[in-house]
């Protein structure tokens, strides 16, 4: 429906504008990317730290434990062990409960309290306590059964943190006939891993937000200088393209981009350039037949002149009229071409047979300055290529070597090579092109000096539309020439 369409426009320029308004600076931006990536990566630190420490702490008690129990063991007859008959220690053991109440009571404060003792305790298979060191007070350690393997854990005694071992004892019959559980204090380890996992985490969000400003005010220190080159791109504007931004003097991304928009200004004052020079030789193009044309018809309409004088002064109007027509016909395929609206129709054709065709087309010209055309090349040789480009091509070519040649030279058109590699060859006598000039002769309008103007029917574009058809094909022009010693246009047609 109409109505929703335009609902849903304006929501998704609602949607956009508030996108705008919250976008975060290119500063806040890296600030925040770093943040992340440190944030993710001080984390990981901190755990490993952590965790590192933990294991280094809770490893001493555990080579503790390991000594003690070992010593326990090792003091039983080797052989003989009955697990009724293991003893703790003459001061330890308590297998009967008689006096189980009096050493709970006395030993309540030891338990809470002492952190240098080790505490021990056998239990039977079942699971069953045996005998107990007396500074448990009546409290146990924490059996694990079903266990057939040493095991280390963190574990209670009353109200005390220990550290634990469970070691199995195996019997004369070789089946475990027990349990040794050896366990020693931790409280101040504890403490110490507690206060340290505090600290860590009480400074973890700190150095973040610590990091995150200077990372802000560090990359809008490092970005200054890309605002100094906003503010000197906004400032160029057309009527100032020769300006350019300041390079820094660290040669470094933000030089190659400053580099680099000069260079593209310097491309965009070229071309703007080039296209005044090229709306005001037009114009100047335009207006010379057109005051020529107005020139003639005021002198006509003064007063009555003879049929023979009309004629004349008609025959003048419609010849200055074609040249308009024609200069207007290759502004028109010279401004196709610049918007790329003109593609080449390529199609397998006869390239001696339309050099003849060209040849002969201009053979009233050429006569009329007693100019011969000759060929040389093979009768037949195909190529690919669009017909009436290349029709264009080689009539400007010609009409160039005629316009430029003294009467009685000739112009030569040569052919030579093979499908692969065939080269098209066109050499006059005329007066020649400087040295120094060769580079523009493909420019529009550009003319070599006063001799070739407007009068001898050129407009300065014949080259220039011949340079971008051959372009169109792939066809490779190049120009040699010297001063009153003639020119040699050659054409490099690709292998077929």
């Amino acid at each position: 429906m109409p109505g929703m369409k335009k609902n849903t426009g304006s929501d998704r320029e609602h949607a956009g504008s508030v996108r705008e308004k919250f976008s975060l600076s290119l500063r806040s931006r890296i600030a925040f990317y770093y943040t992340i990536a440190t944030a993710v990566l001080l984390a990981l630190v901190f755990t490993l730290v952590f965790f590192t420490v933990e294991r280094v702490v809770y490893s001493h008690f555990d080579d503790e434990l390991d000594r003690e129990v070992s010593e326990i063991i090792g003091a039983q007859k080797p052989g003989t062990f009955d697990i009724r008959h293991f003893a703790l220690s003459d001061d330890d053991h308590r297998g009967d409960h008689e006096n189980d109440h009096e050493n709970r009571k006395r030993h309540k404060t030891e338990v809470e309290n002492d952190d240098d003792e080790e505490f021990l305790q056998l239990v039977g298979s079942e699971g069953k306590i045996i005998a107990r060191s007396a500074n448990l007070a009546g409290n146990t350690l924490t059996f694990q059964s079903g266990r057939q393997d040493k095991s280390y854990r963190l574990a209670a005694a009353g109200r005390l943190a220990v550290r634990q071992l469970q070691v199995p004892l195996t019997g004369t019959d070789g089946r475990i006939a027990g349990y040794l559980l050896a366990a020693v204090p931790v409280r101040d380890a504890v403490t110490i891993l507690g206060d340290l996992k505090q600290v860590l985490l009480v400074s973890y969000p700190a150095i973040i937000l610590t990091l995150f400003i200077l990372t802000r005010l560090i990359a809008g220190r490092s970005i200054r200088p890309v605002e100094e080159v906003i503010a000197a791109a906004e400032k160029i504007t057309r009527e100032n393209l020769d300006s350019r931004i300041p390079l820094p003097r660290n040669h470094d991304e933000l030089r190659r981009l400053a580099l680099t928009i000069n260079s593209l200004l310097e491309r965009l004052q070229d071309a703007f350039q080039r296209e005044k020079q090229f709306t005001s030789d037009a114009s100047h193009e335009l207006k010379t037949p057109i005051a020529s044309l107005k020139g003639t018809l005021e002198v006509l309409v003064r007063k009555p002149r003879e049929r023979e004088h009309y004629e004349e002064r008609i025959l003048f109007c419609l010849k200055e009229l074609d040249r308009m027509t024609r200069l207007i016909d290759q502004l028109l395929m010279l401004a196709r071409y610049e918007s790329s609206g003109m593609t080449a129709r390529m199609e397998p054709l006869d390239l001696s047979l339309h050099i003849r065709e060209a040849i002969g087309r201009m053979h009233s010209g050429a006569g009329r300055k007693n100019i011969p055309i000759s060929f040389d090349g093979p009768q037949s040789c195909m190529v690919s290529a669009d017909p009436a480009m290349l029709d264009m091509i080689f009539e400007n070519i010609l009409s160039n070597a005629l316009k430029y040649s003294p009467p009685d030279s000739t112009v030569t058109v040569i052919l030579s090579g093979s499908s692969g590699s065939l080269l098209c060859t066109f050499a006059d006598n005329g007066i020649g092109i400087p040295d120094e000039k060769l580079s523009r002769i493909f420019e529009r309008f550009y003319r070599v000096d006063e001799s070739r103007s407007s009068g001898t029917g050129g407009s300065g574009l014949g080259l220039a539309i011949v340079k971008k058809l051959a372009d169109l094909q792939h066809i490779t022009v190049s120009v040699k020439s010297r001063r009153d010693s003639g020119t040699t246009v050659e054409l490099r047609f690709p292998g077929t």
